[in-house]
């Protein structure tokens, strides 16, 4: 039976597509507005994205879009700390993906260095992206059916800290529990106070998660994307 949209708190826009080619391109062309205006009123736009599978046909559709990419910078949302080569890397698909054709020019900003552990490399990736014109414009994320967004995962250790609102820090070293991979995220305060916030997300088991997750807004160490269920908020979904 088709799921119903969900009851959104106030200041939440729901975006439906039919398919998640269609929710793919529609994502693509707003976000790609977005930079336009951006770059209308600064000489750079930055863009923060996440990981998994669902965001491939995303970075496929933005590749396409026109857009004065060698002013763009392209953050990565959180990451695996495994290196660019490793199939679980999701730096790798962002240049796979995304970091084509017109788009190859946008200035790109990993998570992962080549040391052991995200705790060892967190200070060194903290130093590279101070290059980048804070708040970030656009921020894209995801969700698990845990409830997880970035690498927020309930349980983690770190969780606490990660989503504390007075922690001034961009980002965080994360051992989820029961990943196979430890991780870096940007932080819920860098997330949160992103000029456009959106949560991009496909199929009915993601669109009960979100039904979950809006049912006790307030508890997010059980589901951190609770964090980010707030008004400005753009939700593109697709079956």
């Amino acid at each position: 039976m088709k799921m119903s949209k969900p009851l959104l708190p106030s200041g939440v826009f729901w975006h439906p597509a039919a398919t998640p080619a269609d929710l793919a391109l529609k994502l693509a062309e707003q976000i790609a507005l977005i930079l336009r205006q951006r770059l209308d009123a600064a000489p750079r736009a930055s863009l923060a994205l996440s990981g998994g599978s669902t965001p491939i046909l995303l970075f496929r559709a933005l590749a396409q879009q026109v857009l004065d990419w060698q002013r763009i910078d392209i953050v990565q949302v959180d990451e695996r700390w495994v290196a660019p080569s490793h199939p679980d890397s999701n730096s790798a698909q962002i240049r796979e993906h995304l970091l084509q054709g017109r788009a190859v020019v946008a200035r790109f900003y990993p998570l992962y260095e080549n040391v052991a552990s995200p705790s060892a490399g967190l200070g060194g990736v903290c130093q590279r992206l101070e290059s980048l014109s804070w708040p970030l414009d656009v921020v894209v994320l995801g969700m698990g059916n845990d409830g997880h967004t970035a690498s927020l995962f309930p349980g983690a250790p770190e969780l606490v800290a990660a989503m504390a609102e007075h922690n001034g820090s961009k980002l965080a070293a994360i051992t989820p529990p029961q990943q196979a991979h430890a991780r870096i995220t940007l932080t819920r305060r860098a997330i949160a106070g992103a000029r456009h916030c959106i949560l991009h997300i496909q199929g009915d088991d993601k669109l009960a998660t979100l039904k979950k997750a809006l049912a006790e807004p307030d508890n997010w160490a059980h589901m951190p994307i609770r964090a980010f269920l707030r008004s400005g908020l753009h939700i593109f979904w697709s079956p």
